[in-house]
């Protein structure tokens, strides 16, 4: 059964940067496109970045995230990362990670998630 771990949440200032991981296991680790989703108070799960599976060739990034999210993988440490500067207020959420067969920005082709860690930018 595949399993993923988040980490690297946390507090910042508006302006900062924080790095998030997510492990996974339990199945080989290039077999997976990955992706971050996040959900802030009272909204609904929004796609924030995916990554292809194997090389990581492909990329996509929701709109709000161009420029300042870059998303990578790790094969060797089955872990993807999700690399945020000039956080803002609004970037405060529930970040989640998410392990599927196919790219997209759609929570429903992925199958596996992590439980999530929260990121809070202060202004």
């Amino acid at each position: 059964q595949v399993q993923l771990e988040e980490s690297g949440g946390g507090l910042v200032q508006a302006g900062g940067s924080l790095r998030l991981s997510c492990v996974l296991s339990g199945r080989p680790f290039h077999m997976y496109a990955l992706a971050w989703f996040r959900r802030a108070p009272g909204k609904e799960r929004e796609f924030v970045a995916g990554i292809s599976r194997s090389t990581g060739t492909v990329e996509n990034y929701a709109d709000s995230a161009k420029g300042r999210f870059t998303i990578s993988r790790d094969n060797t440490k089955n872990t993807v990362y999700l690399q945020m500067n000039s956080l803002k207020p609004e970037d405060t959420a529930v970040y989640f990670c998410a392990a599927g067969f196919q790219t997209s920005d759609s929570p429903s082709a992925y199958m596996y998630w992590g439980p999530g860690t929260q990121v809070t930018a202060s202004s």
